[in-house]
């Protein structure tokens, strides 16, 4: 494995953890309803759990409401149960076939609480660009170590690996800032 190797396979991942720190983001509700909210709910499907984006067709009325049309009439119960026994604090409402999902409003103290929760997100996908900053510069310092590698090259490899780190800390900084401000808007 090259510098150039190390270099290129530590800035892929750190893309990879900034996208699934975004994935993260998502989930965490805000004032506004969104349908990657309810992602992460189960619903019984034949025996078995699944999403509920495959038995159902997630979108949104307004801004504070978020329809649900399952596939199959017989599911409808089902979906309303999944949502309201999951962690999100939702009370769907059977309308027919179509399940609304109101999005309550959030007291002052609930954003606060939903502000740290974005903050620590993003002090864990910090944690986890820095890791991979470490990891990089270790395999360069073994480069070194088995003379594949100058002591400049080292140092140079190092240097580019800390800006890109420095980016992505960076964004996810940024990203936890638009959170907050998303969040605590009324």
């Amino acid at each position: 494995m090259t510098i150039a190797d190390i270099k290129k396979t530590a800035e892929t991942k750190m893309e990879q953890s900034i996208a699934a720190f975004k994935g993260n983001l998502q989930k965490i509700r805000t004032g506004r309803a969104n349908p990657a909210l309810l992602d992460t709910v189960q619903v019984e499907y034949y025996g078995s759990m699944v999403p509920l984006s495959q038995v159902a067709n997630v979108a949104l009325i307004d801004s504070r409401t978020i329809s649900v049309q399952p596939w199959e009439k017989n599911m409808g119960a089902k979906i309303e149960k999944a949502i309201r026994e999951s962690d999100l604090g939702l009370n769907p409402a059977s309308l027919g076939d179509l399940i609304r999902v109101p999005m309550p409003a959030m007291s002052e103290e609930r954003r606060k609480e939903m502000t740290k929760l974005a903050r620590n997100e993003g002090e864990s996908a910090k944690i986890a660009i820095r890791n991979l900053r470490r990891d990089a510069n270790e395999s360069v310092k073994k480069l070194v170590k088995d003379k594949l590698a100058s002591e400049d090259d080292q140092k140079r490899a190092e240097a580019d690996v800390q800006k890109f780190t420095d980016r992505r800390i960076l964004e996810i900084d940024a990203l936890v800032a638009g959170k907050e401000q998303e969040i605590m808007a009324v």
